[in-house]
């Protein structure tokens, strides 16, 4: 039986967002392949040229910068944003006074926000 023909998917979004996320968290390629044992050429084509990763460096990647694949396979039906994933992680790590800090913050973002609509 012959297979299916099936588009490959285009990888250069979740590259784009990866090199972005560890450009962002100042880690060098060479520091992140040492730590996932793959080679810096595989991660610059990964980043750069879109190319498919491996199921294991996929999820080894979106787990070490908390991406949201979501945005990649259902860019219309996003619930949470690799922005708000990232920002997720930062809240989980504050103390109740920058909670209350960042709550008032962004109240007002929306108050003023709306005042501009």
């Amino acid at each position: 039986m012959p297979k299916r023909p099936t588009p490959l998917y285009d990888f250069t979004a979740f590259g784009a967002a990866i090199k972005a996320a560890r450009n962002e968290h100042g880690e060098s390629r060479k520091k992140v392949c040492d730590e996932l044992y793959i080679s810096p050429r595989y991660l610059a084509n990964i980043e750069n040229d879109g190319r498919q990763p491996s199921l294991q460096v996929f999820y080894d990647l979106v787990t070490r910068y908390h991406i949201s694949v979501d945005q990649f396979f259902f860019p219309s039906d996003t619930e949470k944003t690799t922005q708000r994933l990232q920002l997720d992680q930062l809240l989980n790590g504050m103390s109740d006074t920058g909670i209350r800090i960042i709550t008032a913050t962004a109240k007002e973002i929306t108050e003023v926000e709306r005042t501009e609509e």
